[in-house]
């Protein structure tokens, strides 16, 4: 048999692959397209399709059919539901939407586990599809060919419906001018509730057709959104047969890539995706950035939205007053720093063991929240990729100290190097874009370096990371950290010292530069100030600020795995830059306390609800908090602006 021969099915399966992320992923980015909703919560659809479908298959015709009415029924009922949360963030900008639909797909995650178990779905297909068929010299599911002839004439229908029918052109007008479409009778936003109900309607049928390719369990919903994300990426927004190319080279990838190249394949997907970004982002002019604010900058929610943040304006108003008894601006600046640097010092004394530890990972996410804080809030950078940064230092220091490095010091200084070093060498691809893109760019470059330590196995383990190295000693000379309560207070230090060289970069000239390209890059480049150099500086320095979290992170865990540095945590990294109020430092890590102490802490009281807590905590915090913590208080920073 030949080589060509030998990878006939391969093929043909990297086909049915494609086909498959083609459905999906011509949702998203109709979605993306039109209605401007960034949906990380489109997996989450599909995977409702595919439980839905999977539950009703019986073997029969009738199952078949009666799950890809209900699958696609419930999902298209999820799409609308979608669009009613999003509603009150039309003008609040991607990030909060990202931020929204991610908080929506734990949530939706959760309560699919809870309906139907945590094991992987079996899916029973009719007797006549269930069989093989010959295909040049090979046996081939019947089913799997099929669905490619479905998706075919979907592809042929979606493309007739955009292009020849009033739907359509009312769905291309809407994404190319809303106003004219409203100046013509038409709502845009019965528009986008349509759009977002078709696209939840697609990822439905996909996931019902789909679940013999991939079946529902746990990991469907990321796996297939990560996909879907790549698609639409490398395929465009305007051209549904562009997707589908996309997808079919996707799929042969996942399929015949692995086949042929099982060592780089893990790799293309997410390095073309980051390619295809840049080159955008390069061949793209730079404008102001004045578009739709991100969640630091909406205006109030009206209604009971405003009244319960009137509520938690008024729980602060004890620590304001006693801050405006003190004399001197500066000491009441000071005064609510130095009460929580005196909470954080007692925690020892106040907290058992387990919250003392807790607090301790609270402090290391917090620098990893800062560090996306400076990105976001303060340049204007909107990222979903400083887990990268947080990974290179954390493995850093678990390397260094197997390799005998256990000073503190020495570790903080080789994980800062490290991650700036990193930093460095990726912040070209990232400084140059804006907005969405810069979030789409981050989330490759994260999800890269989250594939290639799940791959060197040699160097970081794998997926089962490293452990049993020896323990950190806070100087040299010094006795290992033995306990939680010398592991906290070295965390502490290190990360009060961290903070602190922070805040007084931001309050320098330096931050005032940031500032001032966040809200007038034009104007600062007229000026002659070399913007994209600001800019590399700072990723260069939050990347930095990240590194020395993963540092802090391996002293409190004593391991470290690819799990710890999932888009996960970027994704909660980013949601306690929120909280905050994106552009303040202290919020941030108070932030990134409430995530930990939801997400452990909640989540062993209410076991197995971990996901569920923490979406609840995003939804709450995107439409309550539109300007964090910061915006509780009077005379706030000012607001920043998602570039456009």
């Amino acid at each position: 048999m030949g080589a060509l021969d030998a990878q006939l099915v391969p093929a043909v399966d990297g086909v049915a692959y494609g086909l498959l992320l083609f459905v999906v992923a011509a949702g998203l980015g109709l979605a993306f397209g039109t209605a401007g909703v960034l949906n990380l919560a489109h997996g989450a659809l599909y995977a409702v399709g595919a439980y839905t479908g999977a539950a009703l298959s019986d073997g029969t015709w009738t199952g078949l059919l009666l799950g890809l009415a209900a699958g696609t029924l419930a999902s298209c009922a999820a799409g609308v539901l979608l669009s009613v949360a999003l509603a009150p963030l039309a003008r609040r900008g991607h990030l909060a939407q990202a931020l929204l639909t991610f908080g929506l797909a734990l949530i939706g995650g959760n309560l699919l586990i809870e309906a139907f178990g945590a094991d992987e779905m079996p899916v029973h297909v009719p007797a006549a599809l269930d069989a093989s068929v010959p295909l040049l010299g090979h046996r081939y599911p019947a089913y799997r060919l099929v669905f490619c002839a479905m998706a075919l004439v979907l592809a042929a229908a979606g493309t007739w419906v955009l292009t020849r029918t009033r739907a359509g052109a009312a769905v291309r007008a809407t994404a190319d001018d809303p106003g004219m479409v409203a100046a013509c009778g038409i709502a845009p936003r019965a528009v986008h509730t349509g759009v977002l109900a078709a696209a939840g309607a697609l990822a439905g049928a996909a996931g019902v057709l789909g679940a013999p390719i991939i079946g529902p369990g746990p990991g469907t919903a990321d796996t297939v959104l990560m996909l879907s994300l790549v698609v639409v990426v490398l395929g465009g927004l305007r051209s549904l047969w562009g997707t589908l190319a996309a997808a079919v080279a996707v799929g042969e990838v996942q399929t015949l890539g692995v086949s042929l190249a099982p060592d780089w394949a893990p790799y293309l997907l997410f390095a073309a995706m980051a390619c295809v970004l840049t080159l955008r982002a390069r061949s793209a002019p730079l404008h102001d950035p004045a578009g739709a604010s991100d969640a630091a900058s909406a205006p109030a929610a009206p209604g009971p939205v405003r009244r319960l943040t009137t509520a938690l304006h008024t729980l602060t108003g004890a620590v304001r007053g006693a801050a405006a008894r003190v004399p001197g601006p500066r000491l009441r600046r000071g005064l609510p720093l130095a009460v929580l640097l005196v909470l954080l010092a007692a925690v020892p004394w106040l907290l058992d063991l387990y919250s003392v530890s807790l607090a301790a990972y609270a402090l290391a996410l917090g620098l990893v929240a800062v560090s996306a804080s400076v990105m976001t809030g303060h340049a204007g950078l909107p990222t979903l990729g400083q887990t990268a940064p947080f990974a290179v230092g954390a493995y850093t220091t678990a390397l260094a100290a197997d390799a005998g490095w256990t000073a503190g010091p020495l570790q903080l200084c080789a994980a800062a190097a490290a991650a700036a070093l990193f930093s460095a060498l990726t912040g070209p691809a990232v400084v140059r874009a804006r907005g969405t893109t810069v979030l789409m760019i981050t989330l490759a470059l994260g999800e890269l370096t989250h594939t290639a330590l799940g791959g060197m196995t040699s160097l970081t383990g794998g997926t089962d990371g490293l452990s049993g190295f020896p323990a950190t000693r806070p100087l040299w000379g010094a006795e290992p950290l033995a306990d939680e309560a010398a592991t906290y207070g070295y965390v502490l230090v290190v990360a009060v010292l961290a903070l602190a060289v922070t805040l007084m970069l931001l309050r320098s000239p330096a931050g005032t530069l940031l500032a001032g390209i966040r809200g007038a890059e034009p104007r600062m480049r007229a000026a002659g100030h070399p913007v994209g150099r600001y800019l590399l500086v700072a990723h260069i320095g939050a990347g930095t600020l990240a590194g020395i979290g993963g540092a802090l992170l391996v002293t409190v865990q004593s391991y470290v795995s690819p799990a710890d540095v999932g888009f996960e945590i970027a994704a909660l990294a980013l949601l306690a830059a929120v909280i905050g109020g994106t552009t303040s430092v202290v919020g941030a890590v108070l932030g990134a306390g409430l995530i930990v102490f939801t997400r452990d802490w909640l989540a062993g009281v209410w076991p197995g609800h971990g996901p569920l807590l923490l979406g609840v905590l995003f939804v709450l915090t995107v439409h309550l908090l539109p300007q964090g913590l910061a915006g509780l208080r009077g005379g706030g920073p000012a607001p920043a602006k998602e570039p456009a």
